[in-house]
This record gives structure tokens, sequence and C-alpha cells, in this order.
């Protein structure tokens, strides 16, 4: 069986963070018709697992479960506003971390506060797309995946 080169090159991975199943959907639909490989996540705290940020009890974390997760994630795309870890802190965990701070991450927003457009952008944001996302928005997607490539 003869696999596509192309097709399994532009397979990425992306991690979409959302409290609202109905956001979850829409962004996970849309992204699989743009033939991403999907995981979705509602909270901050999940995505945090997912990625082996999320430290136990002791403040450390443990090194057995920190790449629990094979599939390189090669974006995340995350709700501004969740309990909790809202998707400015998991922002700044990421840009924090040296091992996934080069990760591109992508902030949704019902809500177009210009303030905080910009803190999320300042903070290391490659996007800020204003709910609901359209197609026209995950298009936007692919050179900043393409960019982690090289």
């Amino acid at each position: 069986m003869r696999m596509g080169g192309l097709a399994t090159e532009t397979q990425f991975h992306v991690l979409a963070v959302d409290d609202s199943i109905i956001d979850r959907k829409l962004i996970e639909r849309l992204l699989k018709t743009s033939s991403y490989q999907v995981t979705v996540v509602d909270s901050g705290v999940k995505a945090l697992e997912f990625l082996g940020l999320l430290d136990d009890d002791n403040g450390s974390i443990d090194s057995t479960t920190q790449n629990h997760h094979k599939l390189q994630v090669n974006l995340i795309i995350t709700d501004y506003s969740m309990p909790g870890i809202t998707g400015y802190d998991l922002l700044r965990k990421i840009k924090e971390s040296t091992s996934l701070k080069n990760i591109p991450v992508v902030i949704m927003s019902s809500e177009n506060v210009p303030s905080r457009i910009n803190s999320c952008l300042e903070k290391g944001a490659e996007e800020f797309f204003l709910k609901p996302v359209q197609q026209s928005d995950v298009n936007k997607l692919r050179p900043h995946l393409l960019r982690g490539m090289a």
C-alpha cells in the first residue's frame, strides 16, 4: 500500500482547548476539515496534563509521566476565558517551558478586548481569533505550523 508522501507530512497535530462543548466541536470540525490531527481537551489543567507540564502535589514534575504522550503537538489553540487555568495562563506556562516554548499558540475569545489581545500577542501568541472561529481563521494556522517544521 503506497502512502502519498505529502499527506503524511502535512498531518499536523493540533491540541484544542475550550471549556465550551459547542466551541470544542466547532474547532474540532474546522481543524479536521483542514486535515489536521486533533486532540480536544476541556480545560487548561487537562492541556497541561497532556503536555506533561502539570506539577504533582510536591510541585515537581514526575519525569516518568513528563513524556507519556508520544504524540508531538505542532500547535495549540486555546480559549481565553476558562475556569481555573485561563488561556493566558496556559500560554504563559507553555512559553516558560524550555521543551514547549517553540510550539505556536493561538488564542480564541468571544470578547474583542484590545488590551487582552495585545497582552496575549506580547506573551508570544501567534494569533488571536475572535469566536466563532471561521474556516478562514483556521487557514491562517498553516504558515505557523510550517515555520515550526523548519
